[in-house]
């Protein structure tokens, strides 16, 4: 694909993933994309079919900004509890960045995914199993290793965990000091992981 082409779809995307986290997705109109990016009709269907292929796409780029923020935390780098437990909590703090940093990229995959879901149905079920299959990999790891217990279903605790960091992201949303809330919830979520709620 030209890179012109690549740019101006990503622009878009862009325009479009601002109005979507304004308006929300059903009070959106393909206009008020228009508006927004400064281009008439033509320009919005010489690349995208209507409102549902952009917001296909839409939710397929904020999906590939959360997978860039974490980019570098490899599901086969830890050897230890200890380096996992690390890594875990690493992964908290870009993840929670991004949502303080994003807001309108996670408004789009926390609320407007699911509204999307109608118009493409299994979308908001494909992005949450495709999250689950990541975690169930660095679960996997810990198993094959030997410092994750082997009896637990890996995808479930993927699914559990990503859980627990989805309403934590949301809750940051609307939290008046996101700073104040990450640190106690990521302590809090590696705490349940890693040592469960039984006292010793």
């Amino acid at each position: 694909m030209p890179q012109g082409v690549v740019d101006k779809r990503d622009a878009i995307l862009r325009a479009a993933g601002k109005v979507f986290a304004e308006r929300g997705y059903h009070a959106t109109g393909i206009s008020d994309i228009a508006r927004e990016l400064g281009a008439g009709h033509g320009t919005f269907y010489r690349y995208f079919k209507n409102k549902e292929d952009i917001a296909r796409s839409v939710v397929a780029r904020a999906l590939g900004q959360v997978m860039d923020a974490i980019a570098d935390e490899e599901p086969g780098s830890s050897r230890s509890l200890e380096q996992y437990r690390a890594q875990v909590g690493r992964i908290g703090h870009k993840l929670f960045d991004l949502v303080v940093a994003e807001p309108a990229l996670c408004r789009i995959l926390f609320y407007d995914a699911i509204a999307i879901d109608r118009a493409d149905p299994g979308l908001a079920g494909r992005a949450m199993e495709a999250a689950a299959q990541y975690t169930a990999a660095f679960v996997r790891n810990g198993q094959d290793r030997g410092f994750l217990r082997r009896d637990l279903d890996a995808h479930v605790v993927g699914l559990a965990v990503n859980g627990m960091i989805l309403t934590g992201a949301v809750r940051l949303l609307h939290a008046q000091d996101p700073q104040a809330m990450r640190d106690p919830w990521i302590r809090t979520v590696e705490a349940l992981i890693f040592d469960g709620l039984g006292s010793s």
